[in-house]
């Protein structure tokens, strides 16, 4: 293990190359640029590692995937409208079970919106594309978890071949802080095309996201979607702080849910019975943990930085198994402090 000082996205380059990266295809744009500036940088003195710098994001995108299919264990990172540009080729790896990592460093939107932070790309990155979000999205919260799921992102990228991300933000990627590296087992990547062996028999692998009938394409389709649901409860993660007697859930993920985590404590020094949920997977959701979490709830709140992209997940997640009254708080593209967090847990206390 290794403690260093070092700034979120630093970090990620850090736990890629530990998880076994070989290969980063990327443009830049903020607030995820020190990523490629990062990963050229270490490239230029590792000759094992390939950089690619593309003309823009789809061809970013296409590009790791060719490197992927040629035996690399490539990936990306993008932010906001770059991250609308990938969508093409992110559903293509869905379609064609591509392992794809990709680091998104959200910002506010929509279009090019300001540089810096939000939480508004929880639908693009978590269902974008056109095909059934068969896809696993991490959110962590502070920078060891950055380290630890950008890492953990790879290992479940190539064990269960659906495209992964880690669903970052401005603020995150640019804190500096203290964070311990420590490598671990990863899955080697082989070609997914052609080896030499195949190529010597004269084998190859056809792997398809083209279809001609419908039932072609539903006889895939339904077995992947099986596939993701066996997967689901292997990878489901979440944290959960005072459920247990409180009358109050707040519900938060990501960076924000650390503000959440500290105005909950705050609120306990108070006597208030208030809790915290926070998914730490997004896709899939811990449906179940959820409704556990919530039963003996009188009233449920999310607080997050956009207008109600988290809030539908909770909902949708929680339909028919409480009667708890819903509160939220919104704040699209804004960070959340503490102090703000724990005058709502009180409005509604």
């Amino acid at each position: 293990m290794n403690k260093v000082l070092a700034i979120g996205n630093e970090v990620v380059v850090e736990a890629a190359i530990d998880a076994g990266a070989s290969m980063f295809c990327g443009y830049p744009i903020t607030p995820s640029t020190e990523i490629l500036a990062g990963w050229a940088k270490r490239a230029d003195v590792d000759k094992d590692l390939v950089f690619l710098q593309t003309e823009d994001e789809i061809a970013a995108g296409f590009a790791t995937i060719g490197g992927i299919l040629a035996g690399k264990k490539a990936w990306t990172a993008s932010a906001g409208p770059g991250n609308i540009l990938m969508q093409d080729s992110l559903a293509m790896a869905e379609a064609m079970r591509i392992p794809i990592v990709t680091y998104i460093a959200q910002r506010g939107g929509p279009s090019t919106g300001t540089v810096i932070f939000s939480q508004q790309e929880l639908f693009l990155t978590a269902h974008g594309g056109n095909g059934e979000g068969m896809r696993i999205v991490y959110s962590p919260g502070n920078l060891q978890e950055l380290y630890d799921y950008t890492f953990k992102a790879f290992d479940a990228a190539w064990r269960y071949r659906f495209p992964t991300f880690i669903l970052s933000d401005g603020y995150l990627g640019k804190t500096f802080g203290e964070v311990i590296y420590h490598k671990g087992k990863t899955i080697d990547a082989k070609p997914m095309l052609q080896d030499k062996e195949r190529i010597e028999k004269g084998e190859y692998v056809n792997i398809r996201n083209c279809y001609s009938l419908e039932d072609e394409l539903a006889e895939v389709l339904n077995k992947d979607i099986e596939d993701f649901h066996k997967m689901s409860p292997k990878i489901v993660e979440y944290e959960e702080l005072y459920c247990g007697d409180a009358e109050l859930i707040v519900f938060a993920h990501g960076s924000v849910a650390e503000a959440v985590k500290a105005a909950v404590s705050m609120a306990r020094e108070q006597k208030m019975k208030v809790g915290l949920f926070r998914p730490i997977t997004l896709r899939p959701l811990p449906k179940e943990a959820m409704i556990k979490a919530v039963r003996k709830a009188k009233k449920i709140m999310v607080i997050e930085a956009a207008h109600g992209q988290f809030a539908k997940l909770v909902r949708d997640a929680l339909f028919g198994a409480t009667q708890a009254e819903y509160y939220s708080y919104f704040k699209p593209a804004e960070g959340i402090v503490p102090e703000e967090a724990l005058e709502k847990i009180q409005e509604v206390l």
